[in-house]
Parts: structure tokens; C-alpha cells; sequence
């Protein structure tokens, strides 16, 4: 299919070029993807939003989120294979937090973007 000429914009041909040059990999694209996939469930973002507040262990967010300890495991085990939580043991209990400031960053903005008026 042969691309018709833009009479609206004034970009240049080789800064469409560039453009195009600077786009992520089809790779990258799907694991973004899969990435903002995550977020795509409530239960997950009140996760996000407790452990944003505070490090807390399965039973706390059980209580929280008003799920069962098995279903808030297994958001917690997809969280974590998506690099949004991690773990740390201490004895036999396991408490959860966000993975790193990026995740926070994430979850704030999007919250911020969303309160704007």
C-alpha cells in the first residue's frame, strides 16, 4: 500500500526517518505490552497502592484487599514474575514491597494523571 503525502504536517522526511529509527524493538513493544497488561486489574493496583504505603506480608494484604490468602498469592506471584514486587523472607514469614522507585513512580503518575482535574 503506497503511503499518500501528509498536507497537514510540516516534518521533514528525514526527521520521519529519525522517528522511525528510534522506535523500541517488536521485542520490547510486546514485553511493554505485557507490562501495562498487569495493571489491568483492580485487585493488582490495590496491591500496588498498599505496598506503595508500606511493606506488608500475604496475611496483611488478605486483610486489605479482602481476598483470599490464596488469591492475593497468586497476584502477588504474577507482581513478581512482572519485577512490579519483590520478597523478603524473615523467619517463615515473607513480606512484599514494591520492586524499586520505578514502580512507584509508575503507580504515582498514573494516579497523579488520573486525579488532574
Amino acid at each position: 500500500m503506497e503511503a499518500k503525502a501528509c498536507l497537514c504536517k510540516n516534518i521533514a522526511p528525514e526527521e520521519m526517518q529519525r522517528i522511525r529509527a528510534e522506535v523500541p524493538s517488536a521485542q520490547t513493544i510486546s514485553h511493554m505490552a505485557e507490562f501495562f497488561k498487569v495493571f489491568g486489574d483492580g485487585n493488582r493496583l490495590k496491591i500496588l497502592y498498599y505496598l506503595s504505603r508500606h511493606e506488608l506480608c500475604v496475611a496483611d494484604l488478605t486483610s486489605l484487599v479482602d481476598m483470599q490468602q490464596s488469591a492475593v498469592s497468586h497476584q502477588l506471584k504474577l507482581l513478581r514474575l512482572n519485577r512490579l514486587v519483590k520478597l523478603r523472607k524473615e523467619g517463615t514469614t515473607v513480606y512484599y514491597s514494591l520492586d524499586d522507585s520505578h514502580v512507584e513512580s509508575i503507580f504515582a503518575l498514573a494516579l497523579l494523571h488520573l486525579q488532574e482535574q
